[in-house]
């Protein structure tokens, strides 16, 4: 997400500041997550998210309401006979876990996100380099989210970037898609 408002926020710079005499640039857009879907395999991050989403992070969650309810029972027990100091830093460790109690659905789901990144990264990793690739070969001046794009204007099929890239790592496209590519590069004439 930051780095397709980046992209974005790029996009609209240049645009303002390029100088109207430059020469042609080229615009090709880029859907990342569609890009995603199409790698073979990419499910078994979804088995593997919801594996580490029930067993870890459930089980961490566990673990420190454990913890929370021991160290509470023993500063209720204990709290009266305590040196101050001892009392303090009881309070203070209580004070920490109930913290991690309260806020563990952020702190969940930003475990969560990690853990998807680390899982996603390679996939994510091949998929910036073929776009790399490609924009170098094609010559693209600027590349945009496909999400940023009018809803109302369809632009040229052959400037999305996705399918360049899916045919660069050779990922499968639906034959919809392979049939438009062909009609819109010209390499087949539509069938009737």
């Amino acid at each position: 997400m930051k780095k397709s408002l980046f992209v974005c926020m790029a996009f609209a710079a240049m645009l303002l500041f390029s100088n109207a005499t430059s020469a042609q640039q080229k615009i090709g857009y880029f859907d990342e997550q569609l890009t995603l879907s199409l790698f073979p395999g990419i499910g078994k991050v979804d088995t593997l998210l919801s594996s580490f989403q029930n067993d870890s992070l459930r089980l961490e969650y566990e673990a420190r309401v454990y913890e929370f309810n021991r160290a509470d029972s023993i500063y209720k027990k204990d709290s009266a006979t305590m040196p101050a100091k001892a009392r303090e830093l009881a309070q203070k460790d209580l004070g920490q876990k109930r913290y991690m109690l309260i806020n563990w659905q952020q702190i969940g789901q930003q475990m969560y996100e990690q853990k998807m990144e680390q899982l996603l990264n390679p996939y994510k990793q091949r998929m910036f380099d073929a776009l790399k690739q490609v924009i170098a070969e094609q010559k693209y001046t600027y590349v945009l989210n496909s999400n940023s794009l009018s809803p109302y204007a369809q632009p040229p099929l052959l400037d999305n970037l996705s399918i360049r890239v899916a045919m660069k790592l050779k990922l499968p496209l639906t034959k919809e898609i392979e049939d438009a590519w062909k009609v819109a590069s010209g390499a087949a004439a539509p069938k009737k």
